[in-house]
């Protein structure tokens, strides 16, 4: 998926792309795997967070079968350009990464169940890059929405960092960061795999299981 300029440093807020007031594209309502609304507010009760993994194809296609999820659909986060396309945030010059949006029932799974999905499904030390696929859109993070989740994804962090050093891994470099501006990617993308069984996957991940 990387078809694009390779940025491998992320871009200043002020030489990054000017963007637009209103995004060139319409997503669709409905989450077409879910059958849920994939870009309305989380109802009354469930939690939201966007997830950066990589390539978000697979990141998305992971998620929406985990028990508990609501809804799934991808996008643009931890960025500065407004209404950013595809192919601007493949140049590397909109400071965003892929992102998946994950809206979860807290009643029926857990923000630390995700979070072991999150750490053990690609590798958190390759910076800004993800396997083959290089550039700062690709790199790991985790935009939270309430206090909690900040809490619970660097405690998750720092109990991950010990178990994946003996195996030759450096340093965890995922973002952990408020969930600020955000934008939901061009329709093609949403559900892609459902769409394209046999599309690109990433498959970068350390190996190692989540202690607990």
């Amino acid at each position: 998926m990387s078809f694009f300029k390779r940025n491998t440093a992320l871009v200043e807020p002020e030489a990054a792309l000017p963007g637009r007031p209103t995004p060139g594209y319409t997503v669709p309502a409905e989450n077409i795997v879910l059958h849920t609304p994939q870009t309305a507010p989380a109802p009354e009760g469930f939690e939201e967070v966007w997830f950066g993994t990589g390539c978000f194809w697979g990141t998305e296609e992971i998620f929406w079968q985990l028990p508990g999820v609501y809804t799934t659909a991808v996008g643009y986060a931890g960025g500065y350009s407004p209404n950013p396309t595809y192919e601007e945030v493949c140049t590397g010059g909109t400071g965003h990464t892929e992102a998946v949006r994950i809206v979860y029932d807290p009643t029926k799974t857990t923000f630390t169940d995700l979070l072991k999905v999150f750490w053990e499904t690609h590798d958190p030390t390759q910076g800004m890059r993800q396997g083959n696929d290089l550039g700062s859109q690709y790199r790991s993070a985790i935009y939270y929405t309430t206090d909690a989740q900040r809490a619970e994804a660097e405690r998750t962090r720092d109990l991950y960092a010990p178990v994946i050093k003996p195996l030759g891994y450096g340093d965890i470099t995922t973002e952990i960061a408020p969930l600020g501006s955000h934008y939901y990617a061009e329709p093609y993308h949403q559900q892609y795999l459902f769409k394209n069984p046999n599309g690109y996957r990433c498959h970068s991940k350390t190996g190692a299981a989540f202690p607990g």
